[in-house]
């Protein structure tokens, strides 16, 4: 697996954060790529032979840039909190999607297994309290919403590739290297569209 550059400290990132609330877009790529330890590290959790440990890196890359657009100092909690709940969110979602049986899955459900060759079950990675059941209600608020701007905002091939790479529409998700394939394209050039794609829809997404 890839090394990643060591986190920030605490005072280079309230700096970063604060740059990037005046609109320092360097400033938020750095506050990413200083916590991709913590993704590599949640991801490296939900890891089983089925998984891809760079698919799993780059959906739960989803949730970190995710957490930093998103993160609020005054709210009390530390980014590198908040963003570990997001990157288990947006992983939790994607083996939710590849568990399609129906809209609910049991707390009890067997999603992998960790190094040791311990079962790993939805209740495992899940805090099972009613600030969890408003969020979930708010995710899929905002799932409505993302498979509506998915449609107005994105060209044929990135609309695609998004929908097969997160098994949108009730589909199995493919990895990128599936992707590159079927499409007779590069897996980098793939994983370029993907982020574009998606970085269109935060966009679009945080315009309201």
């Amino acid at each position: 697996m890839k090394t990643f550059l060591s986190p920030l400290n605490a005072t280079e990132e309230k700096e970063c954060l604060k740059r990037y609330k005046e609109g320092d877009e360097e400033a938020k790529k750095t506050l990413v790529e200083r916590n991709m330890r913590l993704v590599a590290h949640i991801s490296k959790k939900y890891q089983n032979a089925e998984e891809d440990m760079e698919d799993l890196i780059s959906i739960g890359t989803i949730g970190l840039i995710k957490a930093v657009s998103t993160f609020q100092e005054n709210h009390g909690s530390k980014l590198a909190t908040y963003a570990a709940r997001c990157i288990e969110n947006e992983l939790l979602m994607y083996f939710r999607s590849k568990k399609k049986c129906s809209r609910e899955v049991s707390l009890y459900e067997p999603i992998g297994t960790d190094k040791e060759g311990n079962q790993i079950q939805l209740r495992d990675i899940v805090e099972v309290d009613e600030k969890d059941v408003v969020e979930q209600l708010e995710l899929k608020r905002q799932v409505v919403k993302l498979y509506e701007l998915i449609q107005k905002v994105l060209d044929e091939r990135e609309k695609e590739i998004l929908l097969l790479r997160y098994g949108l529409r009730n589909k199995r998700p493919v990895t990128q290297r599936e992707i590159a394939e079927q499409m007779h394209i590069s897996r980098s050039y793939v994983s370029r569209i993907e982020k574009k794609a998606l970085e269109k829809l935060r966009e679009r997404f945080e315009q309201g």
